[in-house]
Formats: structure tokens, sequence, C-alpha cells
């Protein structure tokens, strides 16, 4: 044996185990730790993105969005508009649930009717699949489906909707699926486990033959709220990535050796709903009595909290430079996109004037709610936001709580103003049914207006763009909507979030603007 062979193969051996030592080996257990646990396993019970993003692991929607959030095939490998009212979609040829089972047309129906069976829904899915009026099965891999008008965003109200096994699910309640039953998809991952706020456990699905295959046989996505925690679970190898990076170790994280940051800008925008009710329970006189009227109905009230926000403090002082100011409710580039739109100037002094105007000279009492574990820095936020109150002379308390408990009384009405986001933000009409549509359950409008917010001039331009097909008329509709949206001040925009994943090193992840963090796209590095 040769000096250069021995020396070659003594290196390799090294390398190898090197490898091995610093990387689970493919094929091996996977744990990741995600900030926040569904509120419910049901595919079909909340349209929020906590229940999406352990979901979609184990189901699919017919269509896809790609890191960048442009559409892509899911369970549907292609899709076209036969007419004006029409589309048509293919099924992926070979396409099987995980119990073995084929996927037909007849679950995709079944899949778009149950939406609208679902009981409790805090935010039904059925603001996609209004707007169907028929569904035909052309054979077992192609179903049509008919709107009552031209309805552009088809492909793309489609990708919230999972596809699931009519067998496997018909007659379960929404609480049967946290045990396992109805737990039969599509996706790159089988069902094993589900423990409440704790844990799910996953194993590879060998039906799957889709584009997002795993590298994984198995794999935890483990529920840590607390940012110091997920964070210590990254450090101590208990987990091999983290979603939402807590912010004040965003240096430690850059400089470790043995981990990697990703980042990406997110479609989601953060913002607060202000109550449009005559009367709202978390606004009080000085002495803490309910106000008989609401301030917040006044415009200049609204105005005034607005231009309370130093949004800049925010970014450099709480999100550590992750987050982007908007007064848009869409990213840059989307359909209803306003360049002009700016956030209003941080001014004190004006919003106190404002406040005098309205009869407010010594301002009132009011109570800011929101989630402490679904957004990054939510209860920071929360917290800053009220201080930012209370120097103009609004007296502000902060009441968080879980997003499991936080969404429901939402979805019941229960706050004044309420520190949410909305995901997704790639056109304009998605928040503006979703957010601020008047309430029309019949037509899927509205689902999630925590604030009774209602503008029948608004949805007038909503209605036309939903069912104008030719984009530039469409983006103009929409970007008049948009002024029209910040002139009312019909939710307070603070800024779109960037979101911040580590991971250990000689693994890979692409960061996504919808701000999914799926196991299988962690990958070790080539």
């Amino acid at each position: 044996m040769s000096q250069a062979f021995r020396i070659l193969r003594t290196t390799g051996v090294a390398l190898v185990a090197a490898l091995c030592y610093s990387l689970p080996a493919l094929g091996q257990d996977f744990k990741v730790a995600m900030s926040s646990p569904p509120t419910s396993m049901d595919p079909h019970f909340q349209n929020i993105t906590t229940n999406a993003n352990v979901i979609e692991h184990m189901f699919e929607p017919l269509v896809m969005r790609t890191a960048d959030g442009k559409l892509a095939p899911g369970l549907a490998e292609s899709w076209s508009l036969i007419n004006g009212l029409t589309w048509e979609f293919k099924i992926r040829k070979g396409a099987k649930f995980s119990d073995g089972s084929p996927v037909t047309a007849e679950d995709v129906v079944y899949s778009l009717d149950r939406p609208a069976t679902v009981k409790n829904s805090p935010a039904s899915f059925t603001l996609f699949t209004k707007a169907i009026i028929n569904k035909k099965i052309m054979d077992a891999n192609t179903v049509r489906l008919t709107t009552g008008q031209p309805s552009p965003l088809m492909p793309d109200d489609l990708v919230s909707v999972i596809i699931v096994s009519k067998k496997a699910t018909e007659g379960l309640a929404s609480d049967d699926f946290a045990s396992g039953k109805g737990m039969v998809g599509t996706g790159p991952y089988k069902f094993v486990k589900f423990l409440r706020d704790d844990r799910i456990e996953m194993e590879r699905n060998d039906n799957y033959n889709g584009p997002n295959k795993t590298p994984w046989a198995t794999t935890t996505i483990r529920f840590i709220a607390n940012p110091s925690t997920r964070l210590a679970a990254l450090l101590a190898g208990d987990v091999q990535a983290i979603e939402n990076v807590p912010t004040p170790d965003l240096g430690r994280v850059k400089t470790d050796p043995n981990l990697s940051l990703v980042t990406k800008t997110s479609q989601r925008m953060v913002f607060l709903f202000a109550d449009w009710r005559d009367k709202s329970p978390f606004l009080t006189d000085k002495s803490g009595a309910v106000l008989p009227a609401n301030p917040l109905k006044d415009v200049r009230v609204r105005k005034a909290l607005s231009m309370a926000i130093n949004r800049d403090a925010i970014r450099e002082r709480v999100m550590e430079g992750l987050s982007e100011s908007t007064e848009n409710l869409v990213v840059p580039g989307s359909p209803g996109f306003v360049a002009t739109l700016k956030s209003p100037k941080y001014d004190a002094e004006g919003a106190k004037k404002l406040l005098a105007q309205a009869g407010f000279p010594n301002g009132f009492g009011l109570t800011v709610h929101g989630p402490n574990n679904r957004l990054v820095n939510d209860e920071k936020i929360a917290q800053t936001v009220a201080q930012m109150f209370t120097r103009i002379g609004v007296d502000t308390k902060v009441d968080t709580m879980p997003m499991a408990v936080y969404a429901p009384r939402g979805g019941k009405f229960e706050f004044s103003v309420a520190l949410i986001a909305w995901g997704g933000s790639i056109d304009l009409t998605s928040p503006m049914r979703a957010l601020l549509a008047c309430e029309n359950p019949a037509k899927g409008m509205g689902v999630v207006n925590w604030a009774k917010y209602c503008n029948p001039k608004m949805d007038e331009l909503l209605f036309k763009a939903l069912e104008t097909m030719d984009p530039p008329a469409r983006n103009k509709m929409l970007q008049e909507a948009a002024a029209m949206i910040s002139n009312d001040v019909a939710l307070i925009p603070l800024h779109f979030q960037v979101s911040a994943w580590a991971v250990k090193k000689g693994l890979t992840y692409e960061g996504r603007g919808d701000e999914r963090t799926y196991a299988f796209n962690f990958k070790p590095a080539k």
C-alpha cells in the first residue's frame, strides 16, 4: 500500500467520522422546535398558520407556493382555465394517501365541501371555497370547479384548502384528529403521535410521490413557546433547528461556529385591530369605568393611536432589525401595493391634538390584548405600543396569552384593541376578504374581522376585483381600496415581520416568505 493511498484513506475516514459526529445521519430522526402548537389537528378547523405549519407535513393542498410565494403544483400536477367560469385540476399521477389508498377526484370534491360542515370554526376555510358553485368529476383524476363569477384567484385560494381522505374523515369531529383519527394525508410524512402543547411525532410516508421528499425517516416537532428555552434546546442538541430565533440572541447565533442563521422578509403583516362597535369592553374612563360610547369609532382617535407608534423604535429596539414598517397590507410587487402609502410619522404632540379635537383632551383608558407565543416579540411589541399610547394620555394596560387561548377569544369579539398578524399577504384581496370585509358568512367574507369594520364602498371594490380577470384593471381597483383602507384607519399596520431560523452547521434551509417551517426542507449540506 502506497503512502499516498494511506494518507487518502486516513483523511477519508476522519472526514466521514467528523460528518457522522456533527450531523444526524441521513435517514435518522430529525427534531425541530416551533414556537406555537396547533389549536387543532383538523386540517379544516381554523385558518391559521400555526395549524398549517404542522398539518402541511402530512397533508397537501391542490396548489402550493414556493419559498418566494409563486404558485406551484401540489396534489394537482396542473390546472387550467377552461372558460371564464370553470377551472380544471388534474390530480398528480399515482398519488396515494398514507394508508396506500389512491387519491381520487371524489376526495377532492369532498375536501372542498367539508369546511362548510366544520362546527365552531374560529376562522373558516369557506373564505376560499364560497366562490365555487359547482364541482364536477370528469374522471378519477380530474375535477372541474365552476364559479358564479369570474374568479382569477381560484388557484391562489386553493393553496389554503387541504385535501383529506373521504373514507378516513367522514363523520369525524374536529377533536377526533388529535388522537390520530382521520390523519391520513398525501404529504411527505405519516402521523404517529400528537401530545398537545408538547410535540408531534411523524415518520416518512413511503407512499408519497410529490416534490417534497424528506431525507428523515422520523421527525419530531417540539412546541417550545419560550424563546430562550427554544434556543437552549438547540444549543444542547435536543433539536437540530428552531424557528423564531430570539432577537436578543441574533448576534450569538451569528457568531456561533456550530450554528447558521437563515432570515427572510415574510409576507406576514403585523397590525392592531381597533374596535368599531358602538361600545367596547376594554375602553374606560380614567377611573376604570367602561365608556358608554366607543372613542375608537372616531377616525381622529384611530389616527392618533397610529401616530403615537414609533415604528422605527420598535424595529431597532424590540425587533433588532427584524421588521419592515408598512402602511400597505401587502408586500411590494403585489396586486394592491401602493408605493406612495407610508407609515404615519411618529408625532406624539400631533396625536394629542387629534385626541383633543375628538373630545378626549385627557385621554381615556385602554387594554391592548395580544398573543405571547405566536409572533416574533409579540408580548414585547404589545408592551411597547402600550407605553407609546400612555405617553399621549391613553392609559394603557396589556394582557397577553397563548395563541390557542387568544384566537378563540378574538373570534368572539372580546377585545377592544388586539395585536395580531395576517400572513400570505401577496394579493390585497386576501386581507380584505378576511379582515376587513363586512361580515357575510354566506359569502365567506369578514371571517376574522375582529374589529367589526364595515365600509360598503370598500366591499364594492373588493367584489369587482374578485371578478376582474384583467390584471392592470384589477390592480387599479385594489390600489383605490388600499387608499380607502388607509384613510379609514380600518386597522393599524405596524410592520412586515422578518423571519429567522437557526440550524446546526451541516444543515441547510431555505427561508420562506410564508414563514412555514417545513422539516422536510431541512437538508444535509452537500
